[in-house]
């Protein structure tokens, strides 16, 4: 790999470490600290003059910390004349945010996307983005990397009986991308359906104050179960209960097989748990949550791990998940990608 350097945040050094292993090199010397006001210090220890750079930097639990150093990290390698640079950035931050879902709210991903170009990256990898059309966000080229070989793989190698499977998505979001691991391991598909709008009905009903409709996340695609921090107290926003079984209907036949819920991430659990007691209602024999990014925010892995009707997590190594986490599941399975 002549003429080439590769650097590696501190977002996820793990990650780093197994590309450049896999590679046969070793990462560019780059010191990275914080002075004492929080501002990030980046200082590129080699020349990258002329040369392919590639920057490895995933999302992390401190995600504008790790998308400040990206940005100082790319605008370094850009002054010291390097002559392409590329972001590898497998779970690309803020990408939940994709579209204005309130009257007076932010695309926050295209503000990124505008300041890593601004920056001066001239190429992007990522995976799985939370809305594939995200691409078109960028004026530089932007490949899109997909886990569907690798978690199929590990259905057919890890998976008893993965042939009488069916495939779930737990939202109608999610079903282009649940019909495609199922047309690769050529089994069924099934689609759960979640009618929150049914309460809105009733004189009683939470959606008719204003504050709860504002706390709802609107799209059924980009639900992610977590209650909203108040960025001023730090407090959790606590989202109003409800019983919403009744309002769950599943599209498909589950009647003594395997289930595998897939989506592109996992922040929050509780929609999955829902639709695993669902899905075991409905005489699943047994049922397997699979994301691409596993955030796993608060006692979302604890959580998991006391559920009986979940028998196993997989998710990918795109976004760090610290060993003491870990322990914390002996369900989870972390695939290397």
């Amino acid at each position: 790999m002549r003429k080439t350097k590769i650097f590696v945040g501190s977002s996820h050094p793990e990650l780093g470490g197994l590309v450049s292993n896999r590679l046969g090199v070793e990462p560019g010397a780059v010191k990275l600290t914080q002075f004492k006001n929080k501002e990030t210090s980046v200082e590129i220890g080699v020349s990258v003059r002329n040369e392919d750079v590639y920057i490895i930097q995933s999302g992390s639990p401190k995600i504008n910390d790790s998308l400040m150093e990206l940005l100082i990290m790319i605008n370094a390698c850009k002054g010291s004349s390097a002559q392409r640079i590329t972001a590898v950035i497998p779970y690309f931050p803020y990408s939940k945010q994709s579209k204005k879902k309130k009257h007076r709210g932010a695309i926050a991903a295209k503000l990124v996307a505008n300041i890593m170009s601004i920056s001066g990256v001239d190429h992007i990898i990522t995976m799985d983005l939370h809305a594939s059309q995200m691409q078109g966000f960028f004026n530089v080229p932007v490949d899109n990397l997909y886990a569907e070989p690798t978690i199929g793989k590990w259905i057919q190698e890890n998976v008893e009986d993965w042939q009488n499977g069916v495939v779930v998505s737990k939202n109608a979001g999610g079903a282009k991308r649940v019909t495609s691991l199922a047309d690769r391991l050529n089994i069924d598909f099934a689609l759960i359906h979640m009618d929150r709008s049914r309460r809105a009905h009733g004189p009683d009903s939470s959606l008719s104050k204003p504050e709860n409709i504002y706390n709802r996340l609107e799209d059924e695609d980009d639900e992610d179960d977590d209650n909203l921090i108040d960025a001023e107290t730090g407090n959790e926003i606590e989202r109003e209960a409800a019983d919403e079984t009744s309002l769950m209907t599943l599209v498909g036949d589950v009647q003594g097989k395997v289930c595998f819920i897939v989506d592109d991430m996992i922040d929050g659990c509780h929609s999955f748990l829902e639709a695993a007691d669902n899905l075991v209602n409905h005489g699943a024999k047994s049922v397997y949550i699979i994301a691409t990014h596993g955030i796993l925010s608060g006692n979302s892995l604890r959580q998991i791990e006391e559920c009986p009707n979940v028998h196993k997590i997989v998710v990918t190594n795109t976004y760090p998940i610290p060993p003491e986490k870990r322990a914390l599941c002996p369900k989870l399975n972390v695939l290397d990608i």
